[in-house]
């Protein structure tokens, strides 16, 4: 139980660094869009959506609480979430003149197709974290959690009508 306690916090940690760098990059893509209306504005807020989302819930639960895996189901819907982002920044790279979605040469220049690359990567690392996560909820909720507490010799039922 302590090792996957460990590796829910290193996967919300992971979660809480990839939301953030979206973030900061979107935000910027929505300041270039207000200031020289370059960009595509529906999906650089649909991005700053999921990203800021995504910061609030991975700080609230890295906290390690004892129910911290029963909240599987939000991770699987913020990682089908995170792939949505991820494709909404591959469709909008096939517009630009960047080369293919793969070509990560030329990166260090600091420029418009660097940083959209880069939001590229970091969201579809994001949503690996996160399905990395719901799968690790769905493992120790669903195995771990299945050791009832045996009181009088006999196993409670977790769901379903009561026997008595």
């Amino acid at each position: 139980m302590i090792l996957s306690r460990l590796v829910s916090i290193f996967l919300r940690f992971g979660e809480f660094v990839c939301a953030a760098v979206v973030l900061g990059l979107s935000a910027h893509f929505l300041h270039q869009y207000d200031k020289y209306g370059v960009g595509p504005k529906g999906r650089e807020i649909y991005a700053v959506v999921i990203s800021s989302l995504s910061v609030l819930l991975s700080l609230v639960w890295l906290l390690p609480f004892t129910s911290q895996f029963m909240h599987y189901p939000f991770d699987l819907f913020i990682s089908a979430a995170w792939f949505a982002a991820f494709g909404v920044f591959v469709n909008w790279i096939h517009r630009l003149s960047c080369g293919g979605i793969w070509r990560w040469s030329g990166l260090t220049n600091g420029g418009y197709c660097s940083q959209w690359k880069a939001a590229e990567a970091f969201s579809f690392i994001g949503a690996c974290f996160w399905l990395a996560s719901a799968l690790l909820g769905l493992y120790v909720y669903h195995k771990l959690g299945n050791r009832n507490a045996v009181t009088d010799g006999t196993h409670r039922r977790r769901w379903g009508r009561s026997r008595v």
